[in-house]
């Protein structure tokens, strides 16, 4: 028994067979699916935003960090010797004429160095000596390579931490919050600066790292 083989298809029927396709209807429904799927996967793409922490359950409908606490009019002389502050730490105001080098100290640094330190854009990150071991290396990362972040044990501090930039204080329950590396993001030689452009090296102090 033989086999009849098939005509083979012309070009013609093959661009017919290609008209048919897209005239229909499914043909264009399908194709305007796989344009939007594209279009949604460009826009969340080109909104992605690897730079700034989130700011999950840190801010409120302005923008604001939750619990910061701001103070102005504050005094920029200079003062050898003690000085004393009405804020735990010390938000600024009277300080030493020499700041304290920016980096992570494992022991109490002076108010009044530190406070010279903020004038010229430093964050202060301060915690409770008694903070378990775990929470000050999360801390010790999260201030490590920065230029103008200062991070110390704190003796009777408010709060198991607190972060601190010139007229600006936030205090935290724990080293996780996500509010520390948001007020670092936003403050470190941030807008509150006395001095932009100073620098947090060169003056006082040897940290254990910078």
């Amino acid at each position: 028994m033989t086999k009849t083989s098939r005509p083979r298809p012309t070009h013609a029927t093959l661009a017919q067979k290609a008209r048919a396709r897209r005239q229909s209807p499914w043909f264009w429904v399908i194709g305007a699916i796989v344009l939007l799927a594209v279009i949604i996967a460009v826009i969340v793409y080109l909104r992605r935003d690897t730079t700034v922490p989130s700011t999950t359950a840190t801010t409120d409908a302005n923008g604001q960090i939750i619990g910061l606490k701001q103070f102005s009019n504050l005094a920029r002389d200079h003062q050898d010797g003690p000085v004393t502050y009405p804020q735990s730490p010390p938000v600024g105001g009277v300080h030493s004429p020499v700041w304290q080098n920016c980096g992570i100290y494992d022991q109490p640094v002076a108010n009044e160095n530190a406070v010279h330190s903020l004038e010229h854009g430093g964050v202060w990150i301060s915690y409770r000596p008694d903070l378990p071991a775990a929470d000050v290396q999360k801390l010790r990362a999260l201030v490590r390579g920065h230029t103008h972040a200062l991070l110390s044990p704190y003796p009777n501090l408010p709060a198991p931490v607190v972060a601190t930039a010139w007229g600006l204080q936030v205090q935290v329950p724990s080293a996780s919050d996500a509010r520390l590396p948001l007020f670092i993001f936003k403050y470190e030689n941030g807008k509150q600066t006395p001095e932009p452009g100073a620098t947090c090296s060169g003056g006082i102090g040897t940290p254990v790292q910078q």
